[in-house]
């Protein structure tokens, strides 16, 4: 009895409590204030009617299904990433069989990021109005036929539009990450989102060892076809997937979403909470304009810059790699000589001196990634994002001094290993930051500012390069030094805070204990509608 009194009482004063808002308070009201404030901390109240689903998965917590559709999802990321390490492998291919100059080399790396720039917002629209599976099946259906064609491109025209199409399937894949992340608990999530990546890690290294055993003896054609194996697994699979059990509520098929949640506590071996789930319908969702709310709209503009560098770095140390081994003479590269070719029909072909090399930086995936693993959940996300942009910008200094092959080799590679993670604090960030019913979308348009970074860094690292080394470099330094200020410009810290269901429920009701561990207060996760941390 006094256990209920007490949080009978607990419950009609929190419903006074004028640090909530209206809509804040109804919804305490509707989840039953399922925890005591004056309760010790290892004390809950009573059974409630009502549960959501973040509720739910966090009962079900990680197990057999989450390990599942890591690996359904992370095939999303391999195909993405083979479909992007080709084109640094395609290049130099390309210029000595259909003796292409360097400006037609970049086009064919731009028309790909063309194509997911556009795919990307599409993408995000779809998968918030019509689910996140049909969306990422739509795309993996689409990159798999078109990157076969693409294979059989008899002339530069048709690489154009082929890779083009391929690129616009492709820019769908981070809708996987979308996904995902709906089905994970809030303590797991930032390091499961960072442990997904390392199918794009995989992904990447795949392609460069396909490309030793390919290129030498069977050419680019199998190369380009082979590469596709990610995506058709994918497709042998997506019958397994299942919907989001947040979006199925958000449309109002609490059904479909108890259903959905029931397999995965099944497949887990745990039970799910006693009551019945609750359905919050949101009439309007995917609209871009939601992005620029007040309560958003700093959020989101700081993230598409974040993104834009990300991909602008990431993509350029990714050509200057092949662009920078191919030169020769080093010293004079690093020392700001022009590396254009004596005769505009001169060519190089990749060696396997040049192909291991590229291994080699390949697998600073790895590291970076598991180095943004140790901080992310430790410093938080923005500090991770910052501290990955200024670790990249003091990785490309010395590339500003001569220096030999070897050292070229290792400073590269530790850029890569801190963009990469920077990179992937930034897929961790944006899903946590935005709510069920524009998640996607927030998703798909910084996806999106990401492929325009992608689509003009192909004429900073293969065109502008042929111009001034210095200059080049200086773009990349400069562009991420900024970035780590928006970084730490950002409005909200989401570590430790679970996923929002809607943007009408701004406060995410968590429970913390006093430093003496005798009792226990309530918070909102996201405070007020400026989003101030």
């Amino acid at each position: 009895m006094f256990i209920f009194s007490t949080c009978l009482h607990e419950f009609l004063l929190g419903a006074q409590i004028s640090s909530y808002s209206a809509p804040r308070t109804k919804w305490v009201r509707e989840m039953g204030m399922r925890t005591c404030s004056f309760l010790p901390c290892h004390m809950t109240c009573p059974s409630t009617d009502n549960f959501t689903v973040e509720d739910a998965v966090e009962a079900i917590g990680f197990g057999k299904f989450q390990w599942k559709l890591s690996i359904v999802t992370g095939l999303c990321w391999m195909a993405d990433a083979m479909e992007m390490m080709i084109l640094s492998i395609l290049a130099p291919q390309l210029h000595c069989e259909w003796r292409l100059s360097s400006f037609q080399l970049a086009l064919i790396t731009s028309v790909v990021f063309i194509g997911m720039g556009l795919s990307s917002s599409l993408m995000g629209n779809v998968c918030d109005k019509y689910g996140r599976k049909i969306g990422m099946t739509i795309c993996m259906v689409w990159t798999m036929y078109y990157g076969f064609l693409s294979a059989f491109a008899p002339v530069y025209g048709w690489i154009l539009v082929l890779r083009g199409l391929v690129g616009f399937g492709i820019g769908g894949a981070p809708q996987s990450v979308t996904l995902y992340s709906e089905f994970l608990p809030m303590k797991m999530r930032g390091t499961c989102i960072m442990l997904i990546e390392i199918f794009w890690a995989v992904g990447a290294v795949f392609e460069v060892l396909l490309a030793i055993w390919i290129m030498p003896t069977l050419g680019w054609r199998w190369l380009l076809g082979l590469s596709v194996t990610p995506t058709v697994v994918f497709v042998c699979l997506c019958s397994w997937l299942p919907e989001s059990a947040r979006f199925d509520v958000l449309v109002g098929n609490r059904e479909k979403a108890l259903a959905t949640l029931k397999r995965i506590a099944a497949d887990n071996g745990k039970s799910m909470p006693k009551g019945t789930l609750v359905a919050n319908k949101q009439a309007e969702r995917g609209r871009v304009r939601d992005l620029f709310t007040p309560q958003y709209r700093r959020t989101t503009l700081l993230l598409w810059f974040i993104w834009f560098a990300n991909a602008f770095a990431y993509y350029g140390i990714v050509l200057l790699t092949t662009e920078l081994f191919q030169a020769g003479d080093l010293c004079g590269v690093t020392q700001g000589a022009k590396i254009e070719p004596s005769c505009s029909l001169e060519c190089k072909y990749l060696t396997l001196a040049d192909f291991k090399d590229l291994l080699w930086t390949t697998l600073a995936e790895f590291p970076g990634l598991f180095i943004t693993l140790l901080v992310v959940d430790r410093i938080g996300r923005r500090r991770s994002l910052a501290l990955c942009f200024i670790m990249f910008s003091l990785c490309i200094l010395p590339l500003f001094a001569c220096i030999g092959r070897i050292a070229l080799t290792i400073f590269i590679f530790a850029a890569r290993a801190f963009i990469t993670g920077g990179y992937q604090v930034a897929f961790v960030y944006t899903p946590e930051v935005f709510p069920t019913e524009s998640r996607a979308l927030g998703m798909g348009t910084s996806s999106g500012m990401a492929r325009v970074g992608a689509l003009l860094t192909p004429f900073v690292a293969q065109v502008l390069l042929r111009t001034s080394v210095y200059l080049t470099l200086s773009v990349y330094c400069g562009c991420c030094l900024l970035a780590a200020g928006a970084s730490m410009l950002l409005p909200v810290e989401t570590l430790g805070k679970g996923l929002q269901e809607s943007s009408q429920m701004t406060g995410d009701m968590t429970r913390t204990c006093q430093s003496n561990g005798t009792a226990c207060t309530l918070h909102t996760s996201y405070g007020s509608s400026n989003q101030e941390d």
